[in-house]
């Protein structure tokens, strides 16, 4: 973990998906603004202080969470809902990034507030392309939330 707060939050627990996702990263010098969870418990201790590594303010979080749906011990849908719930989390924009296609994820996404839905590409190529993308917009194009 670095110094400073991390401006990624990856909420990943696919070996090779994380692997592919910090080898994008790394590859544009993105990789020491992530802070990496395995799990949805893990990710909701991060982001409500609960945890050693505990996020305490708005200017202490992420810039961007890039979440997973399919998740060990608390799925991405409970992790998205508790991050929307909750008054200045819900500030910091979430990105699904997952496996599913399913409908009903993508409805259930969307109504509990995320901020963009992106099905991961197989290819490795894309993927990294897409995992590029995603830095560049979320760190240096998107506006952050101005703390209250």
């Amino acid at each position: 973990m670095t110094t400073s707060p991390a401006e990624i939050l990856l909420v990943e627990d696919n070996p090779a998906d994380l692997e592919l996702t910090m080898h994008a990263f790394r590859s544009h010098g993105l990789a020491t603004r992530v802070h990496v969870v395995r799990d949805g418990a893990e990710a909701i201790d991060y982001l409500f202080s609960s945890g050693a590594n505990g996020v305490r303010t708005l200017e202490e979080g992420p810039r961007v969470i890039l979440l997973d749906l399919k998740l060990p011990k608390v799925d991405g849908l409970e992790v998205l809902r508790r991050i929307k719930s909750h008054d200045w989390l819900r500030a910091i924009p979430v990105v699904v990034l997952t496996s599913s296609q399913q409908e009903s994820d993508i409805v259930q996404s969307y109504h509990l507030g995320v901020n963009s839905y992106i099905v991961k590409p197989v290819d490795f190529d894309q993927f990294a392309e897409a995992v590029r993308q995603l830095g560049f917009y979320w760190l240096l194009l998107n506006q952050p939330p101005v703390p209250r």
